[in-house]
C-alpha cells in the first residue's frame, strides 16, 4: 500500500499491474478465475505485511490499476490508516469505470432473469465490480471518519445510482451473493441517510430514507425494519418537515401521508404489523415512539387499537391495562379508562399500583359523580408510598385535594361541604409546601381553590408565582390571573394581563383570551368595544378553520374546540345586543348559533332572555323549559325559570314551592351563584313573615358577598 504514496512507487505499481487493456478481467478465458483469486487475496488482509501483499498481486497478474488500488486501499483502511486509504481510493477513476460497471451489472441481471447466458461477454467480472463498489463504500466511510460527511454521502450515493440505473427493477434474488455485492449494496443503503444526517442535510436524509424503502434493493427483512425505525425516529424528533412522498407507484386507494408526523406513524404501524406477523423481533421502543407520535397527533384512540392488536405475551397484563387507560383517557373516553383502571387496581391484579392510582384519582377528580371514589384512590396512593420522594407525595396530595374539592360540590349537607372544602385546601397547601411552592401545576390548583373559596388575595399570590415559574407559557395561567383580578373588580388590570398574554401567545391559542377580553369590556360597560373584539375573534376562528398544520392538530386534540367557541361567541353577542335593546341583531346572532347547534341549552336560554326582555313571559318560559329539557343541570335556565314563574304565578303555596325548588336546584349545582341567592331572597321576602324575612336577609347578604367577588367568567 505504501507504493501508492510517491510518484516513483506509483510507476512501480504500474509496472506491477498489467494495463487496463491487458487486464485479465477483460479476457474471456480467465475472467472468473482471476477475479476469484483477487477476492481470495482480499479475504486475508492481515496474513502478512505490505510487501507480501504486493508480491502476491504481482504474481497473480489478475488486477488492473483501479482494481489494485481498490484492494490496497481496503487493506490500508482495515489497518486503520484512514487518510492513507482515502488517498489510495481517490486515485480510482470511478467516472471512467462507471459505464463498464453498469453494463456488467445490467448483463448479469438479464442472465438471472432469463436463466440463460448472453453471447456478449461483459467487460468486467462481477467480482471486479464488487471490489470497485466496495472501494467506493470504504471511501465514503473514510470520509465519515474524517468528518467530511457531505463528501462521504456524495460518494456513497454513487454506488446506489450505479446499481439503480443498471437494475431499475431491483436486484434479483441472490444476485452477487457469492462476491458480497448484496452486502455492499445493503450497507450503502443504510449508510447514505446517516451521512446526510451528520452533514446536517435533513431534506437529503429524508429523500435517502425514502429511496432506501421504495426501491427494490433486495434487503433483508430485519435491515428494512431497522431503516424504517430510524426514519420514523428522524421524522419525529429532528424537527425537519419535508414535502409529502411521491407514491405514484402505489394504488389510487393507498394512503399517502401529508406530513412528517403522518409518515412516521405509518412507518411505525407497518413495523408493528410486521411484528404481529412474526417477521421481525419484538422491539418495545417501536410502541414507545408510536405512543409519542399518536399522542402529538391527538389520536390516542388509534394507539389503543394498536395495543389491543398486539400478540399476547409480549407486554405485561398490568402494563397493557395502564397503557390502554392512558390511551382512552387521551381520547376523552374517561369511563372506559376508569373501568380499565378499576380492573388493574382490583385485588386480583395490583391494588397498590401507584401510577394507576394517580391516573384513576385524576379522572375521578374531573367528574363530580366519581369524586368520592377519586378521594379513595388518592388516599391509597398516599398509603402506597414507601419512599421519601417529596415529588411523588406532593403529586398524590395534589390529586387528593382536587378530588376533595370536586366532591364538596356534590354533597348535600352544608357542614359536609364546608368540611370537604377545608380538607381540599389543606391537601393542596400540603402539596405546595412539599414542593416549596415551585410546582406550577400544584400552584394552579391551589390558586383555583383559593379563588373559589373567595380567598382572592391568596389566590392572586399563587397565580403570580405560577405565572413567573412558567414564564408566561401557559394560557390557563394568564386566564386564571385575569379572572382573579376581575373578581377583585380590577378590570383595567385584568385587561392589561390579557393584552400581555396575547402578545406572548401563539396565534392558535388566542381564542379564549379574546373572549375574556370582551367579557372584561362588557363588565366596564364598553359594549361597542366588546362587539369589535367579538368580531375580531370570529374572523380569527374563520382563518383558523381554513388553516392546516399545527392549528388543525390543536382543534382535533381539543374536541372541536373551535366550533364550541364560535357557538359561545354568538350567544355572548346575543346578550350584548339584548342589553342594547337591538333585538333584531340579537335574533341574527341566535340564528347563527342555531345553525351550529340546534340543541344548545345556552341558545335556548338566550332566546328566553330575549322574550323576557320584550315582556313575552310565556314564550320566555317555554324557551327556558326547552333549555332544561336539553340540560336539566343548566343553572341559568333554572334561575330564569324560577323568575318567570314568580312573575306569572300567584302567591299560593304551590307556586312558592315550585319556584323555590328551581332555585334550590340551581344552588345545589352552583353554591356561588349570586343571582340564585338574590332571587331566593326575593322569594322569601315576598312571604312577609318574620322567619322568612330573616332567611331573605341571609340570602341577600350571601348574594352581595358573592356578587362583589364574582369574576367575569367562572374560575374553572
Amino acid at each position: 500500500m505504501k507504493c501508492l504514496c510517491s510518484g516513483e512507487q506509483l510507476r512501480a505499481a504500474d509496472e506491477m499491474v498489467p494495463s487496463e487493456n491487458e487486464s485479465l478481467a477483460t479476457k474471456d478465458r480467465t475472467t472468473s478465475e482471476s477475479s476469484s483469486r483477487a477476492v481470495e487475496l482480499t479475504k486475508k488482509p492481515h496474513t502478512g505485511n505490505i510487501e507480501e501483499a504486493e508480491s502476491s498481486l504481482r504474481e497473480s497478474g489478475c488486477l488492473n490499476y483501479e482494481e489494485a488500488r481498490a484492494l490496497l486501499g481496503r487493506y490500508e483502511y482495515q489497518k486503520g490508516n484512514i487518510e492513507a486509504a482515502l488517498h489510495v481510493f481517490e486515485g480510482i477513476d470511478i467516472a471512467a469505470l462507471t459505464p463498464k460497471i453498469k453494463f456488467t451489472l445490467a448483463r448479469g441481471g438479464e442472465r438471472r432473469r432469463r436463466r440463460s447466458q448472453s453471447f456478449s461477454t461483459p467487460p468486467m467480472s462481477i467480482n471486479a465490480v464488487t471490489l470497485l463498489l466496495e472501494a467506493i463504500l470504504l471511501k465514503a466511510k473514510s470520509l465519515q471518519d474524517l468528518g467530511r460527511f457531505k463528501e462521504g454521502a456524495q460518494s456513497c450515493k454513487v454506488i446506489l445510482d450505479i446499481v439503480e440505473s443498471s437494475l431499475p427493477d431491483g436486484l434479483p434474488q441472490n444476485f452477487g451473493a457469492d462476491c458480497k455485492l448484496q452486502e455492499i449494496v445493503s450497507k450503502s443503503v443504510e449508510l447514505l441517510p446517516e451521512l446526510w444526517k451528520l452533514a446536517d442535510c435533513p431534506h437529503e436524509a429524508i429523500m435517502s430514507y425514502r429511496w432506501a424503502l421504495l426501491h427494490h434493493w433486495n434487503l433483508e427483512v430485519e435491515t428494512t425494519a431497522k431503516i424504517q425505525k430510524e426514519f420514523a425516529v428522524f421524522l419525529l424528533y429532528s424537527g425537519a418537515e419535508a414535502s409529502p412522498p411521491n407514491l405514484r407507484s402505489q394504488m389510487d386507494s393507498s394512503f399517502v401521508p401529508r406530513n412528517s408526523l403522518e409518515e412516521a406513524i405509518l412507518l411505525l404501524m407497518i413495523l408493528l404489523r410486521k411484528f404481529c406477523l412474526k417477521k421481525i423481533q419484538w422491539d418495545p421502543s417501536i410502541l414507545d415512539h408510536l405512543s409519542f407520535a399518536l399522542s402529538v397527533s391527538g389520536d390516542t384512540r388509534a394507539l389503543a387499537n394498536q395495543v389491543e392488536e398486539l400478540l399476547p405475551g409480549f407486554m405485561d397484563r398490568k402494563e397493557i391495562f395502564y397503557k390502554l387507560a392512558l390511551c382512552y383517557y387521551g381520547a376523552d373516553e374517561d369511563s372506559v379508562a376508569l373501568n380499565l383502571l378499576r380492573k388493574l387496581l382490583s385485588k386480583r391484579e395490583d391494588p397498590m399500583c401507584f401510577p394507576a392510582l394517580l391516573l384513576a384519582s385524576k379522572i375521578c377528580g374531573e367528574n363530580p359523580s366519581h369524586a368520592e371514589e377519586g378521594v379513595g384512590f388518592a388516599l391509597r396512593a398516599v398509603e402506597s408510598l414507601d419512599s421519601t420522594c417529596d415529588h411523588l407525595k406532593s403529586t398524590a396530595a395534589c390529586l387528593l385535594g382536587i378530588s376533595l374539592s370536586a366532591h364538596s360540590k356534590s354533597v348535600v349537607a352544608e357542614y359536609e361541604r364546608v368540611k370537604r372544602q377545608a380538607e381540599a385546601l389543606q391537601a393542596l397547601e400540603t402539596a405546595g409546601r412539599m414542593t416549596t411552592m415551585s410546582d406550577p401545576i400544584i400552584l394552579y390548583h391551589l390558586s383555583l381553590e383559593y379563588a373559589e373559596q373567595r380567598k382572592l388575595d391568596a389566590a392572586l399570590d399563587c397565580a403570580k408565582q405560577m405565572l413567573k415559574l412558567e414564564g408566561g407559557s401557559n394560557i390557563k395561567s394568564w386566564l386564571l390571573l385575569s379572572r382573579i383580578l376581575s373578581a377583585q373588580k380590577r378590570f383595567v388590570d385584568a385587561e392589561t394581563i390579557i393584552e400581555a398574554a396575547l402578545d406572548q401567545s401563539g396565534k392558535w391559542e388566542q381564542g379564549e383570551l379574546l373572549r375574556t377580553k370582551a367579557k372584561l369590556q362588557i363588565a366596564q360597560g364598553q359594549f361597542k368595544n366588546a362587539i369589535t373584539t367579538y368580531t375580531q375573534l370570529l374572523a380569527f376562528l374563520q382563518v383558523q378553520s381554513k388553516s392546516y398544520g399545527y392549528g388543525k392538530k390543536l382543534l382535533k386534540s381539543n374536541g372541536n374546540f373551535s366550533g364550541r367557541l364560535e357557538l359561545e361567541i354568538w350567544h355572548d353577542l346575543a346578550y350584548v345586543y339584548i342589553n342594547l335593546s337591538q333585538w333584531s341583531d340579537a335574533e341574527i346572532c341566535l340564528s347563527k348559533a342555531k345553525a351550529i347547534n340546534a340543541y344548545s341549552a345556552n341558545r335556548c336560554h338566550a332566546t328566553g332572555v330575549l322574550y323576557e326582555t320584550k315582556g313575552l313571559y310565556k314564550e320566555a318560559l317555554r324557551a327556558f323549559l326547552e333549555a332544561l329539557d336539553i340540560d336539566p343541570s343548566h343553572v341559568p335556565s333554572l334561575i330564569s325559570t324560577a323568575v318567570v314563574l314568580r312573575r306569572l304565578g300567584d302567591r299560593s303555596h304551590h307556586s312558592y314551592t315550585v319556584v323555590r325548588s328551581f332555585l334550590m336546584n340551581a344552588l345545589s349545582l352552583d353554591r356561588t351563584n349570586h343571582s340564585a341567592w338574590y332571587n331566593l331572597g326575593l322569594l322569601y321576602d315576598s312571604q312577609g313573615t318574620s322567619s322568612s324575612s330573616l332567611e331573605a336577609a341571609e340570602c341577600f347578604e350571601a348574594a352581595v358577598f358573592l356578587e362583589e367577588s364574582a369574576p367575569v367568567e367562572p374560575f374553572r
